[in-house]
């Protein structure tokens, strides 16, 4: 009897643990959100990536309503608008490439999120720390 008993908890235990693996890599798929190309994003209303330089002077931002406009241009030189409604992120105007997350919708990309990469701080430092030692 206590066999049979050990058994059904192996056979409990092994349906719990392919449950969550199954569950795990269903939500990892699901949460994946692949990059594309500014034209690949107009043909889907998916949920995708695309990334870009900011137009200069093509930002907008009302304060009140908290929607950002802005337009990116792709390595190509395609440009697209995109629209983003929740706070403008520091030092928006510097960044060297914006990555917007969401889906083309109309004729405008509608951004959930946004991932602002700015120029780093150790931009022009001598690659050799010890140029720097010797002239003190």
């Amino acid at each position: 009897m206590a066999n049979n008993q050990r058994k059904l908890w192996y056979v409990i235990g092994g349906v719990l643990v392919v449950a969550f693996l199954a569950y795990g890599a269903t939500s990892f798929k699901n949460n994946l959100t692949p990059y594309v190309s500014f034209s690949e994003a107009m043909k889907t209303a998916s949920r995708v990536q695309v990334a870009g330089a900011l137009v200069e002077g093509s930002s907008a931002y009302v304060d009140e309503e908290q929607k950002l406009h802005f337009v990116i241009v792709d390595e190509a030189g395609l440009e697209m608008a995109v629209r983003y409604s929740d706070v403008k992120p520091a030092n928006f105007e510097e960044a060297t490439q914006i990555v917007a997350v969401g889906s083309w919708r109309g004729d405008v990309f509608d951004a959930e999120q946004l991932l602002v990469k700015c120029p780093s701080k150790y931009q022009g430092v001598d690659e050799d720390p010890m140029q720097h030692s010797e002239k003190a």
